[in-house]
C-alpha cells in the first residue's frame, strides 16, 4: 500500500514467457496485487505466470491488446484495487518505477501518470528504431495542438491510473486494437483528469513485444483518427460515445470470453 491506497500492477501478456520472470522479479514489494492477463498465448505464459503466483486470467481467443487492457482493469477493480498500474511483461519498460508512479496517484498529485520514453531522451539509445521516433514525436504534436494540451509523447504502455478514472472512463466504447492507448489518454483529456508524466528508459531488443511496421501505420491513422474526433466533438460538430458520459463502464462481473486461471486472489 501507500497512504492508505492498495496498489495492482496488471500485465497483458501475449507469448510473454521469456520475459515475463525478468519483469516480475523487479515489481516493488508494496504491490498488493498483480494481475497477468493472458490473450490466448501459444506458448507457457500461463505456466510461468502461475509458478509465479500471478493472479491469472486467460482469454478463450486472442482479442487484442484493447480488450486485454479492460479485462485487466476489470480484474484489478474487482479485487479492490485503488491505483492501477500497467506494466508490459516485456521487460521494454522497467517496473523499478512502479513506486514513483503510484505514489503520484495514491497522493493524488495526479489521476493518471505515464512514464515517458521522451523526456530525458533515452528513447534512441534504447533502441527505439527512427521511424517509430520520428512518428512518435509528430503524432504527439498534432495530438497536444488538437488536444490542448502538452505531453511529451502519449504512445508509453507503462501508465497509472486511479481507480475513479477506471470506474468513470467509457473504456467499452474503445477499439479492441492497440489504438485503445490513445483513445483512453484523450477520454482522460476530455473528462478532465490531471495527467502527469515521468522519465523512463526503454530497451528493445529481441524478445520485446513490438508491432510491425503495417501494424504502426495502422495504429498511426487510428490516432490521426481519434485526435480529429475529440476535436469535433468538443467543436460540438460530432457527439461520439466515446467522449460521452453515457458510454459504456467497465462491468466488474466476469464477462464469458475468459477465465480465472489460478487460485483466486484474497480481496480483504
Amino acid at each position: 500500500m501507500i497512504n492508505g491506497k492498495r496498489i495492482a500492477v496488471v500485465m497483458p501478456a501475449y507469448n510473454a514467457e521469456k520475459t515475463l520472470e525478468a519483469t516480475v522479479s523487479e515489481l516493488p514489494d508494496l504491490v498488493d496485487i498483480r494481475i497477468l492477463v493472458d490473450d490466448s498465448s501459444s506458448d507457457q505464459t500461463v505456466e510461468v505466470a502461475n509458478r509465479m503466483g500471478l493472479h491469472v486470467f486467460r482469454h478463450d481467443r486472442n482479442y487484442g491488446y484493447g480488450r486485454n487492457q479492460q479485462t485487466c482493469y476489470r480484474e484489478a477493480l474487482a479485487a479492490g484495487a485503488d491505483v492501477v498500474i500497467m506494466v508490459h511483461p516485456d521487460y521494454q519498460y522497467t517496473p523499478l518505477l512502479v513506486t514513483a508512479l503510484a505514489s503520484m496517484v495514491a497522493y493524488e498529485v495526479y489521476d493518471v501518470v505515464l512514464a515517458s520514453r521522451i523526456i530525458g531522451g533515452t528513447a534512441l539509445r534504447g533502441g527505439m528504431p527512427i521511424y517509430k521516433y520520428i512518428s512518435n514525436r509528430l503524432l504527439t504534436a498534432f495530438e497536444n495542438f488538437f488536444l490542448q494540451v502538452k505531453l511529451s509523447e502519449y504512445h508509453t504502455g507503462y501508465r497509472a491510473f486511479s481507480r475513479k478514472v477506471l470506474t468513470e472512463l467509457p473504456l467499452l466504447e474503445n477499439s479492441d486494437d492497440f489504438v485503445f492507448d490513445n483513445q483512453m489518454l484523450a477520454q482522460c483529456v476530455h473528462f478532465g483528469f490531471r495527467i502527469g508524466e515521468v522519465s523512463c528508459p526503454t530497451k528493445y531488443f529481441e524478445e520485446a513485444s513490438s508491432i510491425n511496421f503495417k501494424r504502426s501505420v495502422e495504429y498511426g491513422f487510428g490516432v490521426l483518427g481519434t485526435t480529429l474526433q475529440f476535436a469535433l466533438q468538443r467543436w460540438g460538430l460530432l457527439h461520439i460515445r466515446r467522449f460521452s458520459p453515457k458510454g459504456r463502464r467497465l462491468d466488474l462481473g466476469m464477462p464469458t470470453y475468459y477465465e480465472r486461471a489460478s487460485q483466486p486472489m484474497r480481496t480483504a
